[in-house]
């Protein structure tokens, strides 16, 4: 790992730097190389800090929140297109710091971080009172997730619904889906687009979701109506179960509508983040 200012601090904060003062000659060699050693994932993240990865998920918080960024490492080679970013972490005394690829990888713990890794402040789920309360009139779409729990699928899920204007994404009361850093890389800035809102009771949760008008479709592997041939409503949820699993048969029962994908048979269905894509671009063309 290089500093950008070959010395006194590892991060570059834009204020003006204390004068150095010379180390004791007794100073042990182990603790002077402690101070700038790359902090390790687990030690160093609160819980309310998520480190995100990816050139998009990174300049998404950058545009929607900069005031929620934290810290930020990046390869040489990104300075030049993050010149922006670098400028506002100056300004506002946030740290920055050039690692290398071996860094880059241990930070996100994956390969796939495209140069950059920040930690920001998380953003938690809203309730759905608050939700509902500022939701503006007229034609809405929005994700209920049943049991959905593989990061990808989210992060993929996040850009198809970014994609296509989703209002929000709903998390049952109890569920532990939350974004992570690969959920966001996936997501391709869809994550910062697209709000998280938290359910209450079930029972509560739709009865609020029909008063504000919006019906529900249950989606189904088989046995419900052609989506293609469905006339659907212009506030609608969609409720999507885990794949196998798939959704819980209570909620499946309250909901208005049952659709499904039709398909040639060669596979039983599409996987979730797929489905959710045809299905709103079906809701997108009402």
């Amino acid at each position: 790992m290089r500093d950008r200012d070959n010395g006194s601090s590892p991060w570059k904060t834009g204020g003006p730097r204390p004068p150095r003062e010379a180390a004791p000659r007794h100073a042990p060699v182990r603790q002077q190389a402690a101070e700038t050693e790359l902090p390790h994932p687990a030690r160093s993240q609160r819980e309310a800090e998520l480190r995100l990865y990816g050139l998009n998920a990174v300049r998404a918080v950058f545009a929607k929140r900069p005031q929620a960024i934290r810290k930020l490492y990046l390869a040489e080679a990104r300075i030049p297109q993050l010149q922006p970013l670098l400028k506002w972490c100056v300004a506002n005394r946030v740290g920055y710091r050039v690692v290398d690829e071996t860094d880059l990888q241990k930070l996100a713990a994956s390969s796939h971080h495209e140069g950059v890794v920040a930690e920001v402040l998380r953003e938690e789920p809203q309730p759905l009172s608050s939700w509902l309360r500022e939701l503006p009139a007229g034609r809405q779409c929005a994700l209920w997730l049943d049991g959905v729990g593989n990061p990808h699928n989210l992060g993929a899920i996040l850009r198809s619904a970014a994609h296509f204007g989703v209002a929000a994404i709903l998390l049952p009361k109890h569920a532990t889906l939350a974004l992570s850093g690969a959920a966001a890389r996936v997501a391709e800035g869809g994550a910062e687009a697209v709000p998280l809102v938290r359910l209450g009771r079930e029972d509560n949760s739709i009865a609020q979701l029909r008063a504000a008008g919006f019906a529900l479709a249950a989606t189904v592997v088989r046995g419900g109506d052609d989506l293609f041939a469905a006339t659907l409503p212009s506030r609608l949820v969609y409720v999507l179960g885990a794949e196998g699993a798939g959704m819980s048969q209570d909620l499946a029962a309250a909901c208005e509508l049952r659709l499904s994908i039709p398909g040639s048979g060669a596979v039983e269905s599409l996987n979730v983040a797929a489905a959710t894509a045809v299905l709103l671009a079906a809701w997108a063309r009402g």
